[in-house]
């Protein structure tokens, strides 16, 4: 087992079991420490989706850190499913992605569902070097997110389709801001 999917199993595992959040092992592989990214994790039980939760940009000082984060609400704040629960713990399974710096998309040819993830924005501040602009407490665009070679997606007009509903984005009504990125997957 990779050691990304092994820290995403071991935050979920002593969170749930015993409340607490894990601190980083020291011997983690360096780039755990010196590297920043977006992180997904995904928990399947049995096959079924059970909780993914992450960040396109990175919210923590390193990928130890944005990966027990995010494993850690994957487990217990997906608003699709209940927390997990102890006696579920040995029939997860764990999927960690690494997310590449979101660049934009010129043209809708510039996407391949099987080999980028989209986030589709929109707003007047839909660029990711302003993710923390807020007016009077509220930020000022929606934002929606698909990883890469979806079973389900075969275009890139499915993928758009897609992210827009997560999102609640109206493609018709708002102006929509579209970027691509590639992961890195670890199971």
């Amino acid at each position: 087992m990779s050691p990304y999917v092994l820290l995403a199993k071991s935050a979920v595992e002593n969170y749930v079991s015993e409340g607490k959040i894990i601190t980083p092992a020291s011997d983690l592989p360096e780039e755990f420490y010196k590297k920043k990214a977006g992180i997904f994790v995904t928990i399947e039980k049995g096959g079924e989706l059970r909780g993914c939760i992450g960040t396109y940009l990175p919210t923590r000082p390193t990928i130890a850190e944005e990966i027990i984060h995010n494993a850690i609400s994957a487990a217990t704040e997906d608003y699709r499913f209940g927390p997990i629960q102890k006696e579920e713990l040995p029939f997860l399974s764990y999927t960690v992605y690494i997310l590449s710096y979101p660049e934009i998309v010129n043209n809708i040819r510039e996407l391949d569902p099987k080999k980028f993830g989209i986030i589709v924005k929109t707003g007047p501040f839909a660029y990711p070097n302003q993710e923390n602009v807020m007016f009077d407490g509220v930020v000022p665009y929606k934002t929606g997110l698909l990883l890469p070679h979806l079973k389900e997606v075969d275009t890139a007009e499915q993928q758009i389709s897609i992210a827009c509903q997560k999102g609640g984005i109206d493609p018709a009504k708002e102006k929509i801001f579209i970027y691509r990125f590639t992961v890195e997957k670890h199971e």
